[in-house]
């Protein structure tokens, strides 16, 4: 298992807890835009993106690159796919403890559903 050091994992997750910067990462799955494409949907100034921005960067979410005046942002997906893997671990858990509690449930209505045995009369 890939396994991200914790300050790693705590600046990705700590990127993601932002619905614009969730937003950001969803346009630039599309493609490469600019920051002032990325600033556009929020109506925010280019140095509030740039903020955001710079928190992405910080995670490894994205990467910037320069030419001439203009800033131009890709994604990033590994640090993505790494926490997706370290969540996954707790998907396992939970989807484990939802099967027992099937289960459980299923007998439950199998036991209520089935008539009452009768005694052979000895």
């Amino acid at each position: 298992m890939v396994e991200l050091e914790a300050p790693q994992l705590n600046t990705v997750f700590h990127a993601l807890g932002d619905a614009t910067r969730r937003q950001m990462l969803r346009d630039l799955a599309g493609g490469e835009r600019t920051v002032g494409q990325l600033a556009h949907p929020f109506a925010i100034s280019l140095a509030a993106a740039s903020k955001h921005i710079k928190v992405l960067e910080a995670a490894g979410l994205i990467r910037r690159e320069v030419r001439g005046r203009t800033h131009l942002c890709r994604l990033d997906p590994g640090p993505l796919a790494s926490a997706h893997e370290w969540l996954s671990a707790y998907e396992r858990f939970w989807t484990g403890r939802l099967d027992i509690l099937e289960r459980l449930l299923r007998e439950e209505d199998a036991s209520r559903s089935s008539p009452p045995k009768q005694g052979d009369g000895t």
